[in-house]
């Protein structure tokens, strides 16, 4: 779905009617602020994963226990009878 220029131009005048002339550019402007903010926190967020990684150059070994999946678990449980 590719939007022509004719297209923008209607798409404009429904926002100006919808919003106003005074409201559009705060509105530009907070938009183009939060798109900033935003980028920045991503470029911030790869820099620590980078240097994460510089440091980590070996990942850490996860120790865990193998369990037989046929042995018996209740074992230990005497068998209570409630009736």
């Amino acid at each position: 779905m590719n939007i022509a220029g004719w297209q923008w131009l209607i798409l404009l005048l429904i926002l100006l009617l919808l919003f106003g002339a005074t409201k559009l550019p705060k509105l530009a402007r907070s938009l183009g602020e939060s798109a900033r903010i935003f980028k920045s926190e991503v470029k911030t967020m790869q820099d620590k994963d980078q240097d994460e990684g510089a440091t980590d150059a070996e990942p850490s070994a996860v120790e865990g226990k193998v369990i037989d999946p046929t042995a018996d678990v209740h074992e230990s449980r005497e068998r209570r009878d409630y009736s």
